[in-house]
């Protein structure tokens, strides 16, 4: 038995980050969308117990370092599942690139799991299992637009964002999440992103109130270390974007069309401008119950 799954990559239209708690984690609120941009994985059935992991990536690990392993691994453990998985894995996303890939991959293997060995899990189920992978896993697994709070994992679901196109741009740096966290300075004088308008701007369907509120308070650990970050949302702005801002720790940056041709005037430059690695051009993803 074979299963083949896309697993969408997500970006963040607000970021706040409110305190950072006793256990070392930070107390968040943020607006999540998925997008267009995905990778696919193949699952399939083997009569040899074990899991085995193939991608299309030589650096990335195929042991228990992968999310997909470790999401395989929690439900082969749990319900004592005697078959074997091989779990092929051909990554789009970018990786350590603010766009939960890695978690979306498990998300998907959760989601594939749960058919493939009729496990019966609900979606409530299956979110709660994801948690101990990654906080962003659960999201992927709801996935359309959320408010997530806590350290993430606090999912509520929103009406659809108003339908736009997206140009998403990576550097070519890698920014590491807990070195973000780590130099987040946050005090009186911090500037914190409005995510209420944000909010108010999805339930009225009003698509420049949204973009106008977009903020990410990580922007300011990342900027000072990456300028190109800036950079590349200035070039987004100057071609014609609503707004532009980096999703999640970074380092991408998309910015949000409302004219195809302005949006893909954008990719154009932006690939030119050697600024970025990887540019995209996609739409907003709409949760109809698609994996």
């Amino acid at each position: 038995m074979e299963l083949r799954l896309k697993a969408y990559a997500k970006i963040n239209l607000g970021l706040d980050v409110l305190r950072r708690r006793e256990d070392g984690y930070h107390e968040v609120r943020m607006i999540m969308q998925t997008i267009g941009i995905y990778d696919k994985i193949i699952l399939r059935k083997m009569k040899k117990p074990g899991i085995q992991v193939k991608t299309n990536l030589f650096y990335l690990p195929e042991n228990e370092n992968n999310l997909v392993y470790q999401a395989a691994k929690l439900l082969i453990d749990e319900f004592g599942i005697q078959e074997g998985v091989g779990i092929n894995l051909q990554k789009f996303i970018p990786v350590a690139a603010g766009m939960a890939g890695g978690s979306s991959d498990a998300a998907a293997v959760l989601y594939g799991m749960n058919r493939m060995f009729g496990l019966h899990l609900s979606k409530k189920e299956l979110m709660k299992r994801g948690v101990k992978i990654g906080a962003d896993v659960p999201y992927c697994i709801m996935r359309g637009t959320a408010l997530a709070e806590g350290i993430g994992e606090k999912l509520s679901p929103l009406p659809p964002m108003p339908d736009c196109k997206i140009v998403a741009a990576k550097p070519p740096v890698s920014v590491s999440t807990k070195f973000v966290y780590d130099n987040l300075i946050l005090g009186e004088e911090t500037k914190h992103p409005d995510i209420d308008q944000i909010l108010r701007g999805i339930q009225e369907g009003n698509l420049q109130e949204m973009a106008a509120h977009m903020g990410n308070l990580l922007e300011t650990v990342t900027i000072p270390h990456y300028p190109v970050i800036a950079q590349i949302k200035e070039e987004m702005m100057k071609s014609g974007a609503l707004n532009a801002m980096m999703s999640g720790s970074g380092p991408t940056v998309f910015g949000l069309f409302e004219d195809e041709k302005l949006a893909e005037e954008a990719c154009g430059r932006l690939r030119e401008s050697g600024m970025a690695k990887q540019v995209y051009l996609t739409d907003i993803y709409h949760n109809h119950g698609k994996k």
